[in-house]
C-alpha cells in the first residue's frame, strides 16, 4: 500500500459534464488521504505521447466540481498504438514518458475507445486503472457512466421546449440526439420529455409505422408529434447515415443527419410539415447534474483505492446501486446496448409511446 507515491490522470475521448468532478476526486483523495502527488496529463493520450503534463495541487481542483468539460483537455485522435494519419505505433514513447515522470499508476478516464487503449497498455505492463465516462452510456459492466445523466438532462429540456412550438404550428418535430450506436440517451430523454415516437438503434423502425402513429394522433385531435431519434438508427433498417469520417480519430465515423431523411419521408407520406433539430454537442456541455457529480466523486475515490491496492487493469463501476470494480476487459468486450425487455421500454409502451416497430 505504501509503494504508490505518484499517480497520473488523463481524460480521453469526447468531453462531458462530470470529468472535472472525477479529476477533483482523484486529486483530493490522493493528496489529503495518502500524501500522493498527482500529475495531470493534458489532452488525453496526446499528453502521454508528447509529454504534456502538470502537477495538480489542491488549488488546481478547488471550485471545479460544478464545471463542465475537463481542465486537463482531451483528444479522441491520440491512440498510442495507431497515432496520426499514418497510424504509427508510439507506445514505446508512452512507456518512456511514463517512467520519466516516475509514475506508479495511471488513471484513465474515458469511454470505450479510451478504455480499449488502457487495456492494451495494461497488457504490456503499465499499471492502469480506469474510470468509465461517456454520455452514450455504452460501456458494459457498469449501470451508468459519468456524463450520461447530464446529457439526458440537456436533451430532456430541449424536448420540453420544443413541445410548445410543435403544438402551435401543428408540426412534426424531430429531435436527433447523440449516442453513437446505442439508444440510451434517446430512450431516457425521450421518455422523460414525453416523446410521442422514440427511435433507437436496438429497435428497427418502419417509416410507415411512424406515419400511422402521426395520423392516429391527428384523428384524436393531436395535430403535432414529437419524434426523438438516436443518431445511430439505420435509415429504413439499411445503413447508418454518416456525416463525415475523420481518419486520425480512434473512431473515424461521425454520425448525424438521419433525421432529415426521416423528415422528408414523413412529409411525403403524411403531407404534414416536419422540422429537424439536431442537438449535437450541446449535450456535452453545461454543468454536471447532481447525479454525475456524486458518481464522478465516488468513481474517482474508488480509482485511487484500486491504484493503492495495485489492482491494475480494473475500473470503477456502479452495479445495482453500489460502487465496485470490474476488469476493464469485461467493460470493453461489447458495446452495452438497450435491452429490448428493458422496464423503461415496457413503461414507455404502456403510456402509448411508439418505437416505430
Amino acid at each position: 500500500m505504501g509503494k504508490t507515491k505518484r499517480i497520473g490522470i488523463l481524460t480521453g475521448g469526447g468531453d462531458c459534464p462530470g470529468l472535472n468532478a472525477a479529476i477533483r476526486a482523484v486529486a483530493k483523495t490522493s493528496i489529503f488521504g495518502h500524501q500522493i502527488e498527482v500529475i495531470g496529463i493534458e489532452d488525453g493520450y496526446e499528453g502521454l505521447i508528447n509529454n504534456k503534463t502538470r502537477i495538480l495541487q489542491t488549488k488546481d481542483v478547488s471550485g471545479i466540481l460544478t464545471q463542465g468539460g475537463t481542465i486537463l483537455g482531451t483528444s479522441n485522435r491520440a491512440n498510442p498504438f495507431a497515432y496520426g494519419e499514418e497510424k504509427k505505433d508510439v507506445s514505446e514513447e508512452v512507456f518512456k514518458n511514463f517512467h520519466n515522470l516516475k509514475l506508479d499508476a495511471l488513471i484513465c478516464v474515458g469511454g470505450d475507445g479510451t478504455l480499449h487503449i488502457a487495456h492494451e497498455l495494461t497488457q504490456l505492463g503499465m499499471p492502469v486503472v480506469g474510470i468509465p465516462k461517456t454520455i452514450d452510456n455504452d460501456v458494459e459492466a457498469t449501470d451508468f457512466t459519468i456524463g450520461f445523466d447530464s446529457a439526458c438532462a440537456v436533451a430532456t429540456e430541449a424536448i420540453d421546449n420544443i413541445h410548445s412550438t410543435a403544438e402551435s404550428h401543428h408540426r412534426v418535430m424531430i429531435i436527433e440526439l447523440m449516442g453513437r450506436y446505442t439508444g440510451w440517451v434517446a430512450l431516457y430523454a425521450g421518455v422523460a420529455g414525453g416523446g410521442d415516437i422514440i427511435l433507437i438503434p436496438e429497435i428497427p423502425y418502419k417509416i410507415d409505422k411512424i406515419c400511422q402513429e402521426v395520423k392516429r394522433r391527428g384523428k384524436f385531435g393531436k395535430r403535432f408529434s414529437i419524434v426523438v431519434v438516436a443518431e445511430g438508427v439505420k435509415f429504413e433498417d439499411k445503413e447508418l447515415v454518416v456525416k463525415k469520417r475523420v481518419k486520425a480519430s480512434t473512431d473515424q465515423i461521425r454520425l448525424g443527419g438521419v433525421s432529415y431523411k426521416i423528415a422528408q419521408h414523413l412529409e411525403e407520406l403524411t403531407g404534414l410539415e416536419a422540422r429537424v433539430i439536431i442537438l449535437g454537442h450541446l449535450q456535452r456541455g453545461g454543468k454536471p447534474t447532481d447525479f454525475d457529480r456524486i458518481l464522478a466523486t465516488q468513481f474517482g475515490k474508488k480509482a485511487v483505492d484500486l491504484a493503492l491496492a495495485e489492482n491494475f487493469g480494473y475500473m470503477s463501476s456502479l452495479q445495482h446501486g453500489k460502487i465496485t470494480s470490474v476488469p476493464i476487459e469485461s467493460a470493453i468486450r461489447n458495446l452495452k446496448k438497450v435491452n429490448l425487455d428493458s422496464p423503461l421500454i415496457e413503461a414507455a409502451r404502456g403510456v402509448g409511446t411508439c418505437f416505430g416497430d
